[in-house]
């Protein structure tokens, strides 16, 4: 079956037995892993989760369908997830879709699979299957996106809040779900108890970037000074505030870039993106530095690791500190 947008979280929450395999296909990999992260949940708390990727499936066709049907040692809840599935896997899931039995439910995350494979086929054609494409939303998208996710928490966004959560987010629904979840706890909001969430509640607990030094470490990222953007640890109240400063610096920079390589005179840029007088001089500079393939990686690194920060791995203010540095040295190399 394929679904859509709207039957999705129903069906991630309360996982019943006539599904065996969830597919989350298409490029949109932390939106993939957001939602296999939320079937998990909904199997219950404490569940085992057993990982394959797609070589142990091409290996070993059999195995999933096995795990699938496998019981825990305790008796316990348990679920499959399977990272970079592709094409390999069709025989794997064929297995497991036709097998006799299969109590443990399956997320696969298939980043390279089209919705013309014969993977996703496979599972659009089963009843006992599902398919969720997994792109990268616009603004617009993820503005919805953003509603739909506060609703199913009982928060009613207000106001440009659901355009704001886009932008900071840069659409990544995990990041997305992340935000919406600390307005739900400051609101103690809930969907039999909705609140209210205006621009007033949302700058009481977004991400700040207040701090001078912060708004330092970040000017010296741009400006290509590793030794000044190589602090022992991110100030500014940690990693993400510092992470989403810095994106959203590269942001700018990308949308000016874009329309100085349109074409457009450097002044007339700044002028129709209002940058402050005090920082034109710096401006310039940053964007002679960048050109845009290089601002769209330091963009996906930096989301990089404020979902590594998100994660509570620990690996946040490393990544932090060396992301730092790195975005530093590639703007010294754009003189």
């Amino acid at each position: 079956m394929k679904l859509k947008p709207e039957q999705v979280g129903a069906k991630l929450d309360r996982p019943g037995p006539d599904l065996r395999l969830y597919l989350f296909h298409g490029p949109d990999t932390a939106g993939a892993m957001a939602l296999a992260a939320r079937l998990a949940k909904g199997v219950g708390e404490g569940a085992e989760r057993v990982d394959m990727d797609g070589a142990m499936l091409k290996a070993r066709p059999g195995l999933l369908a096995d795990e699938a049907a496998s019981m825990s040692l305790f008796g316990d809840k348990r679920h499959i997830r399977v990272t970079g599935m592709g094409e390999e896997s069709v025989e794997a899931v064929t297995l497991l879709l036709n097998a006799a039995s299969a109590g443990n439910p399956v997320a696969a995350i298939a980043p390279t699979a089209k919705a013309t494979s014969k993977l996703v086929k496979l599972v659009t054609a089963s009843l006992n299957a599902v398919a969720v494409a997994c792109y990268v939303p616009d603004a617009a998208q993820a503005a919805k996106l953003a509603v739909a996710l506060a609703r199913e928490q009982g928060v009613r966004l207000l106001g440009d809040v659901p355009e704001r959560l886009a932008a900071v987010t840069m659409g990544d629904r995990a990041v997305l779900a992340s935000e919406i979840e600390k307005l739900a706890l400051y609101l103690d909001a809930a969907p039999d108890r909705p609140r209210d969430a205006d621009a007033e509640v949302f700058d009481a607990i977004g991400a700040s970037i207040a701090d001078a030094e912060a708004n330092n470490v970040v000017a010296a990222m741009i400006a290509g000074n590793a030794a000044a953007a190589a602090l022992p640890e991110p100030p500014g109240g940690g990693a993400i505030p510092l992470l989403r400063a810095v994106a959203r610096r590269l942001l700018s920079l990308a949308e000016m870039r874009a329309d100085i390589d349109d074409g457009q005179p450097v002044d007339q840029v700044l002028e129709r993106h209002r940058v402050f007088f005090k920082e034109q001089a710096t401006t310039r500079d940053a964007l002679r530095r960048w050109d845009a393939p290089r601002l769209a990686r330091a963009v996906e690194r930096v989301r990089d690791a404020e979902r590594a920060a998100l994660s509570g791995s620990g690996l946040g203010e490393v990544m932090t500190a060396a992301e730092a540095i790195a975005i530093a040295r590639a703007a010294g190399r754009g003189r």
